[in-house]
Order: structure tokens, then C-alpha cells, then sequence
């Protein structure tokens, strides 16, 4: 896959017709040992699927499973990210519910932490920064939708329940941006790893959404006809 041919199929009317296709596609090559790639159980719950980096732009597959177990974070799931993010939804419903941070030295409800990402895992740096969030509304994305997250902009994510869901994800990296999470304010800086999948785990992961897509697409392909 590459980066500015998807992004184009996303944005175009057909997005639903292309887009599950050449994930599938992807997702075959991995399920099948023809593609080798470790995905990387994320800190919010979802397998991480790197499927391209080329520079400053990258591809990944966001699958939740169901089966994850519950996330044992360290600082909150409010977060904002260093790079623009076009999620489109391949099944399933993802909820983002968008953070407003304002600076809060004498009363604050969170601190600002870097977040300082390598192959092993992620550095957790207290910054100075005291602030206060309020919760903004939900926004529900579906199949055949996609949103869109400026780098910078604070937001939680969540798949409602055990539900299956599965996203591919477009991310364009921000030079001038870091990755940021909310905490505690008294939290200190400390490593979290990241948990690597095996390659049958991998392969299994992949295989799911393979079928699950598979079975998406025979039914939209029934409709028509």
C-alpha cells in the first residue's frame, strides 16, 4: 500500500468499494507468511500493524480484537499525537471524544507528559506543564467512514464494549509537534515496553480481519447485485 494512493481512495465517493479490498489484500499477504511483520500490542488496547514507513508518512492497521485484555496504562488515555491521522473505518464503530487542555498551574487536574516512542517502547517524560480538561462530545465513525485528527489535538478513543473493529490509519509526522499524554500531576518519568506480537500471532490477527472483511464485502457485493 501507499500512503498518497490510499489517502486518495479515502477521499473519493468508491472509498467503500476500494479501500477493504487493498487492506485485504495486505492482510492476505500477512495471514499467508508471504508478508513478515510483528505486530505490537498498543498501551490503549489495540494491535498495532505497521504496514509501511517511508520518511515522514506511514500506514498502519489498528485491529481491537475483542480478546485484548484490558489496558494497564500508566498515565491516561487522553493523549494527542505528533502527526496528522486519516483513520478510515474498515468494520466496526470507533468513538473519539476530542480534549480541551487549558493551562492550570494552581488548581490542575493533569500533567502533561512527552511521550518518546522507540522500538521497545515508550519513555514517559513529565513536562511543566499543569493544565485542566474538559471532555468535549463523542463523534462515532463507522464502516465506510473516516476521521480526521490534527497533529497536537488531545482526544481519547475507544471500540464500545468487546465489539470487533479495525481502522486503517494514515499518519503524517509533524516535525515541530511531540506526542503528548494527560496524567497525574505527581506521576515521575518512567518506561512503559511494548508488548511484540509473535509471528502466528501476527498471522492469526490477520487472518481474523482477512475473514472479517471477506464477509463484509460478499454481503455488500450481494446488495448490489
Amino acid at each position: 500500500m501507499d500512503y498518497r494512493e490510499v489517502l486518495r481512495e479515502i477521499r473519493q465517493p468508491t472509498a467503500a468499494a476500494r479501500v477493504p479490498g487493498r487492506v485485504r489484500r495486505t492482510l492476505q499477504q500477512v495471514a499467508h507468511g508471504h508478508r513478515r511483520l510483528t505486530a505490537v500490542r498498543h498501551p490503549l488496547g489495540f494491535l498495532c500493524l505497521p504496514v509501511q514507513r517511508r520518511g515522514a508518512y506511514g500506514i498502519c492497521v489498528h485491529l481491537w480484537t475483542g480478546q485484548q485484555p484490558e489496558p494497564e496504562l500508566t498515565t491516561s488515555p487522553m493523549h494527542s499525537h505528533s502527526w496528522d491521522l486519516v483513520s478510515y473505518v474498515l468494520y466496526g464503530e470507533v468513538r473519539n471524544q476530542l480534549v480541551q487542555v487549558t493551562d492550570e498551574p494552581a488548581a490542575p487536574t493533569h500533567r502533561l507528559f512527552e511521550v518518546l516512542s522507540d522500538g521497545d517502547g515508550d519513555e514517559i517524560r513529565p513536562t511543566a506543564r499543569l493544565v485542566r480538561c474538559q471532555l468535549g462530545p463523542v463523534q462515532s465513525t463507522t464502516a465506510g467512514d473516516n476521521y480526521q485528527l490534527a497533529a497536537g489535538e488531545f482526544h481519547l478513543t475507544v471500540v464500545p464494549g468487546a465489539a470487533e473493529a479495525a481502522t486503517v490509519v494514515l499518519g503524517h509526522a509533524r516535525a515541530d509537534v511531540v506526542d503528548l499524554s494527560l496524567g497525574e500531576p505527581r506521576t515521575r518519568q518512567h518506561r512503559v515496553s511494548r508488548h511484540r506480537c509473535t509471528e502466528l500471532e501476527t498471522a492469526q490477527a490477520a487472518g481474523l480481519a482477512v475473514r472479517r472483511l471477506t464477509d463484509i464485502m460478499m454481503e455488500s457485493a450481494r446488495r448490489r447485485g
